[in-house]
């Protein structure tokens, strides 16, 4: 029986797969906007699985910093991110040096899309996230690996932090 770590890796590997090849079979039976559209609503209610699951795991029932650092970096590291967090109380910053998701297009020849997809579905995870934590949170990623950054900058900032 394999260990911990290669079965963490096969489902990783399996649940990075599987979406690839449905994006792939969606668009081939409607077209690029049509997949990224089923892409965007699939990924809305996977974030929120994604988030209720993060919180049961680590045990966080409140919406501050620290919970959502706990939880939205349980979601990071389960798909494989290299990331750094910057955090005060009313704002978290995370920092991805490397995304697997950006690797998987650009191993298979379709970095070319992946400004749209990221265009698309990492604003849909990071609104569902903030609603999550209760709707505190506003969500924005001025910096992304899909358009030329050498990082993406994901950054939740609490809304009464703003004045």
């Amino acid at each position: 029986m394999p260990d911990e770590q290669q079965l963490v890796e096969y489902l990783r590997r399996s649940y990075h797969a599987v979406d690839g090849l449905w994006f792939m079979m969606a668009e081939e039976a409607l077209d690029f906007e049509g997949a990224l559209e089923l892409d965007r609503r699939v990924w809305a209610v996977l974030a929120k699985i994604q988030a209720r699951k993060a919180r049961e795991l680590t045990g966080c029932e409140g919406n501050s910093a620290d919970d959502l650092v706990a939880c939205f970096s349980l979601k990071l590291t389960a798909d494989g991110h290299e990331f750094r967090v910057e955090q005060t109380p009313d704002s978290v910053r995370f920092i991805i040096d490397q995304c697997p998701w950006l690797q998987l297009l650009q191993g298979s020849d379709r970095e070319h899309v992946s400004l749209e997809v990221a265009n698309a579905i990492c604003p849909t995870e990071g609104a569902t996230w903030c609603k999550e934590f209760g709707d505190e949170w506003e969500y924005a990623m001025p910096r992304m690996m899909c358009s030329g950054d050498e990082c993406c900058l994901m950054a939740f900032t609490k809304r009464n932090s703003r004045g």
